[in-house]
This record gives C-alpha cells, sequence and structure tokens, in this order.
C-alpha cells in the first residue's frame, strides 16, 4: 500500500468523505460542521461545500436535539454521524443515550437497527478546565447496546470510523483533543479495521503496559525511558474498549507477568479498573506482581496548567508504576 503522512482530524474527515461518497445514506449532524467553520477542529472542513448542507447539518446548541434527531434518522434507514462538541456534554443527552440509543435494537427484539455513530472530543492538556476536559468513557462502556471506539493514530482513526459508520448498532468514538493536529501514516487505498482487535503498537518482555487515546503515545515515551534502563515494555492499544479484545492482553500478561493499565479517565470506578479485573480473575497465575493503574487523580479537572499536569497521567507517573511491578522502585 502507498501511505501518505496526514494529521489525526484530517484522518477522520477522509473517513466521513468516503463513507459519504460510498453510501448516500451517511449524513452529518452536529453544532457548526458546516464551511466555513468544518467543525469546532476541522474534522468536517469542506463537506457542507462538496456534498451541500442536506448532508451536513447544522444544529442548535442542545445535546438532546442532537441525539433524539439522529436516533430518528437511524430508525428509517439513515447513516447518521452526529458530533457532541465535547465529551463533557454528553450527560445532557444521556436519557437518549441511555434509555433509547442504546436498548431500542434489543427491546425490538431485532426488529430495528441503530446506525448511528456518536463522534465526541475527550480529554484534557490544554486549560479546558473541569467542565470541558473530561474523559468519560467510563460511563458508556458501562451502558450494554454501545460500542465504544478510543483510536490514537490517524491510521486506526480512519479505519475504526469506516467500520463504525458502516455498523447496524450505535458508536460512540471518541477523540481526543491533542490527537488532532497528530501526524501519522495512512495508506491511500480503501481499508478498514474491525472493532475488538487490539494493537501491539511496541513489543516487550518485562511488563505489559495498556494505553488508550492519547495515553497511548505517553505510554511509548515511557516505553522508551524504560528501555534506557535495560526494561523491556510491551504497549498495547485495545483501539476500542467494547468489544474489548481480551486474549490480546491475556496473552501479554502471559509473557511479561505484570500489568500496568493507563487511561486518562479518573481512577475511581474507572476503566482501568475493568481491565485489571479481567486480569485478576482470567490471568491470576501469570502475575508477579500487582496490577497497577495510572489515571487521572479523583478531583474535578484543574484550569491552571501545573495542576492539570499534575492531576493528569504523566509519562513519569508510567515509568514509575512499571519500574514498581518490577521491583525497582519503592
Amino acid at each position: 500500500m502507498t501511505t501518505r503522512e496526514i494529521m489525526y482530524r484530517e484522518a477522520i474527515r477522509d473517513a466521513q468523505r468516503e463513507e459519504m461518497l460510498r453510501d448516500p445514506t451517511v449524513f452529518l449532524i452536529g453544532e457548526d460542521l458546516r464551511d466555513p467553520w468544518g467543525g469546532t477542529y476541522k474534522a468536517t472542513q469542506n463537506l457542507s461545500t462538496e456534498f451541500g448542507n442536506e448532508r451536513v447539518l447544522n444544529t442548535p446548541i442542545c445535546e438532546e436535539t442532537i441525539i433524539g434527531a439522529s436516533l430518528g434518522a437511524a430508525l428509517t434507514g439513515l447513516r447518521p454521524v452526529a458530533e457532541l462538541m465535547y465529551f463533557d456534554f454528553v450527560m445532557r443527552s444521556m436519557d437518549a443515550v441511555v434509555n433509547q440509543v442504546a436498548k431500542v435494537r434489543y427491546m425490538s427484539g431485532g426488529q430495528v437497527k441503530v446506525p448511528l455513530v456518536i463522534r465526541t472530543q475527550g480529554g484534557g492538556g490544554r486549560s479546558s478546565a473541569a467542565q470541558h476536559g473530561n474523559s468519560l468513557e467510563a460511563w458508556i462502556c458501562h451502558v450494554p447496546g454501545l460500542f465504544v471506539a478510543m483510536p490514537s493514530t490517524p491510521y486506526d482513526a480512519k479505519g475504526l470510523l469506516k467500520t463504525a459508520i458502516r455498523m447496524d448498532d450505535p458508536v460512540f468514538f471518541i477523540e481526543h483533543k491533542l490527537l488532532y493536529m497528530t501526524k501519522g501514516p495512512v495508506p491511500d487505498e480503501e481499508y478498514t479495521i474491525p472493532f475488538g482487535v487490539a494493537d501491539v503498537k511496541r513489543k516487550g518482555d518485562d511488563v505489559t503496559i495498556v494505553a488508550t487515546s492519547r495515553m497511548v503515545l505517553f505510554a511509548l515515551e515511557a516505553a522508551a525511558e524504560l528501555e534506557k534502563e535495560g526494561i523491556s515494555a510491551e504497549v498495547i492499544d485495545p483501539r476500542t474498549l467494547v468489544p474489548l479484545d481480551e486474549a490480546t492482553i491475556l496473552e501479554s500478561v502471559h509473557k511479561t507477568n505484570r500489568l500496568v493499565v493507563v487511561n486518562e479517565g479518573v481512577e475511581r470506578c474507572g476503566w482501568a479498573a475493568e481491565v485489571a479485573a479481567l486480569v485478576q480473575k482470567k490471568g491470576f497465575g501469570d502475575l508477579d506482581a500487582p496490577i497497577e493503574r495510572v489515571c487521572t487523580r479523583n478531583v474535578p479537572l484543574p484550569f491552571q496548567p501545573d495542576l492539570e499536569n499534575y492531576v493528569l497521567p504523566s509519562v513519569a507517573d508510567i515509568v514509575r508504576a512499571a519500574k514498581y511491578t518490577l521491583g525497582k522502585v519503592e
């Protein structure tokens, strides 16, 4: 395959464009998606110019409306890609998400499909403060009926989004604000990435690090630091949280005998705890040390940059946790 270096946000935009060209039932709906804005993070730039306003819909600032209208469209045979501007505001639409979007296919006995993708932006690191920088993926994973994707690279973002748009079940597609400007190779040819298949971003033998979204980049940086001290860390990106590729995680722990889980959600009742419970149950005999979690501290996200950096997981935190599992730090 031939590849080109593009930004994460360009990969998101290209995936939407290609699926809109492939399938006339695909349309976009959300706040400020049309040109000249092209979305808050430019992930829909030029799409309203190319496809027209009937397929790129601007909405009022009302998350309930966005999700309600998208659900209705999905139930009648269209394939909406809805954008919620900031993950924090999903709570404005949680009744529709939890009680309707996630359940209607089950409650109808499979008589209806819900081909709905909900794109949103999560994560801190840019002083967005307590109401605009949360990572709430554990909320969404807790709801049966929803699929959840959290790509960390442009390649994964494009391939997973194309898969999500073609699915007949609702998908939460969570993008990190600080990944939009990152670059990576993306094939020019058509490709998709199946849900439930993790990617081993770096092979290693001494400790397994499972990380999500932007934390994958932190984990890779931590692995490079650990290598300087003779520690070989394996970095796994689940790519989709629901469904979760349990086999890849368990196989890695079987090899390394140690596990560090890194997730930007808060530690208490977070997604990292779910992975820890999984390995505790199905891979306990392989563990030579307690499982370590590296997560955001259990406080509202501060606005002040130094405080925010203190609260969020860091590369140093990951290095410390990995070394702790190896008995190299107290």
